[in-house]
């Protein structure tokens, strides 16, 4: 059976959890990975079995033996790296958002378009199980004409004040991952965004220039509606619930637990809590976007989450950030292309 061989660029936790979850793929070899600062990593590249550390990325795409490169590095890099690699002929998967700027992922995006190679945007929570038979529901009529989309996506804890400043905002790197949800799970464009947003967590996100709490309201193109609710802290642990109801029923998608197990007595009703950290919640998703990543690269089939994909959902957070900044609805224009089904 034929292999792909990859290279890592960027090994900071996402990168690292990557090469563990490649390394559950028979189909895959991971060969390089590439990091500004790699002194301390000597230890773990050994024993991942990696054969080559570098702190120069055009180690990986000068290679002739590296098929497609991971690019986990800070999103400020993302584009660039996009074009170099397609300029290498390499296939690419890239953490989400593919920059900051639309005008950047659109030129990025047309690099890869004109090498002719595959790219995937990291979008794991596609690949959720569960999300997935409620899109499943929804594609084959079981609820309907879907009417209302509701997305509960809260974080265990705030991130640290650097990293808010960095992140490009709430909208750009936590809703992001919703905004993708909405589109995935209605299989409709969005053509309306709503925002509304303010500090309730923590002051210093607010001092940093960026919200903790929101609710955003969608419009879809097919008609139906949206609302996602996002918070920095939910003390119960990593909150992550989808509900769609049509005009048939409603599909709805609940917390992953330690297990399912409901304890009845006279005093009380009790459960455990909701799996508390996104690398909890999204093992399987990870595991299952990096597999198919390499299916599509050997057998030449299509992506998952493609880079329009990617765009789609950038376009939503600018949408959003105007939204919230002016007080009003902002349209989104109606583009060529189509959710993938």
């Amino acid at each position: 059976m034929s292999k792909l061989t990859l290279g890592i660029i960027g090994a900071g936790r996402i990168g690292r959890l990557h090469v563990d979850n490649l390394r559950l793929v028979p189909e895959i070899r991971v060969k390089s990975v590439s990091d500004v600062a790699i002194d301390h990593l000597q230890s773990w590249a050994e024993e991942k079995q990696i054969d080559v550390l570098t702190t120069d990325y055009k180690d990986l795409l000068n290679d002739p033996e590296i098929d497609a490169v991971f690019i986990c590095s800070p999103t400020t890099t993302h584009a660039n790296l996009i074009k170099e690699a397609a300029a290498a002929g390499k296939h690419i998967f890239c953490e989400k958002p593919v920059s900051f700027s639309v005008e950047e992922t659109e030129e990025a995006l047309a690099e890869v378009e004109k090498a002719g190679v595959k790219i995937q945007i990291g979008f794991n929570r596609r690949f959720d199980p569960n999300f997935r038979k409620v899109r499943s529901l929804v594609q084959d009529g079981t609820i309907g004409n879907p009417h209302i989309l509701k997305i509960t996506s809260r974080d265990p804890e705030p991130p640290n004040v650097d990293y808010v400043k960095s992140s490009g905002g709430l909208f750009m790197d936590m809703t992001i991952h919703d905004f993708d949800m909405a589109r995935y799970l209605m299989g409709s464009e969005v053509v309306e965004v709503s925002a509304h947003g303010t500090v309730l967590v923590d002051q210093a996100i607010g001092e940093a220039g960026d919200i903790d709490t929101a609710i955003i309201t969608l419009k879809f193109e097919n008609g139906a509606l949206g609302v996602i609710d996002n918070s920095r802290q939910a003390v119960y642990g990593y909150d992550q619930r989808v509900e769609i109801f049509g005009d048939n029923g409603t599909a709805q998608a609940d917390n992953n637990r330690a297990t399912n197990v409901e304890v009845s007595t006279a005093e009380n009703v009790t459960k455990d809590k909701p799996l508390y950290f996104f690398l909890e919640r999204y093992t399987q998703a990870y595991i299952d976007e990096v597999t198919e990543f390499a299916k599509a690269c050997l057998e030449n089939t299509e992506i998952t989450c493609t880079g329009f994909d990617g765009l789609q959902a950038e376009r939503i957070a600018k949408a959003a950030k105007q939204s919230l900044e002016t007080g009003k609805p902002v349209q989104l224009a109606r583009t060529s292309q189509r959710v993938v089904n």
